[in-house]
C-alpha cells in the first residue's frame, strides 16, 4: 500500500479533478469497509487489490491537496490494520464491524455532499 501511495503522490494532479480524486477514494473507502461485512473475510486474493486500491487514493489524493509529508503522517493510520487483525484473532470482530458501519455511513454522507447543490451558508460568501 505505501508503495501505491508514494507513486501516486508523485503525481500531477490537475486542479479540475481534485474532484474526481475525492470521489474515488471515497468509494474505496465504501468498498474496503464493506469487505469486512463477507462471510468469511476477504482473504489474500482480495486483500491485496484492496490494499493496492487504498494506496493508490490515499496517494492520489496527497498530490491532489497535500503536501509530500502529509504521506508520512498517513503511515500510522495505515499500522491500524495490526489491532484490527489482533481483534479479528481474538473473536472480536463485532467491534471492527461496527466500525467499519460507521465508517461506510460517513463515507455515503461525504460521497453525497459532492452532489448537493450548494445552501447559503454552505459556502463562504466571498466565494460565491
Amino acid at each position: 500500500m505505501l508503495a501505491a501511495a508514494l507513486a501516486t503522490s508523485c503525481l500531477r494532479v490537475p486542479p479540475d479533478w481534485d474532484d474526481t480524486v475525492f470521489l474515488g477514494c471515497w468509494v474505496g473507502v465504501v468498498a474496503a469497509a464493506a469487505a469486512v461485512h463477507l462471510p468469511r473475510g476477504v482473504g489474500p486474493r482480495w486483500a491485496v487489490p484492496l490494499s493496492l486500491n487504498a494506496g493508490v487514493w490515499t496517494g492520489a489524493v496527497i498530490a491532489a491537496a497535500g503536501t509530500r509529508s502529509d504521506l508520512l503522517k498517513s503511515l500510522p493510520l495505515a499500522l491500524l490494520a495490526y489491532p484490527g487483525a489482533w481483534l479479528v484473532a481474538r473473536k472480536g470482530s463485532i467491534i471492527i464491524k461496527v466500525m467499519a458501519s460507521w465508517l461506510i455511513a460517513v463515507s455515503v454522507l461525504a460521497l453525497s455532499l459532492q452532489w448537493a447543490p450548494t445552501t447559503p451558508g454552505y459556502k463562504p460568501d466571498h466565494m460565491d
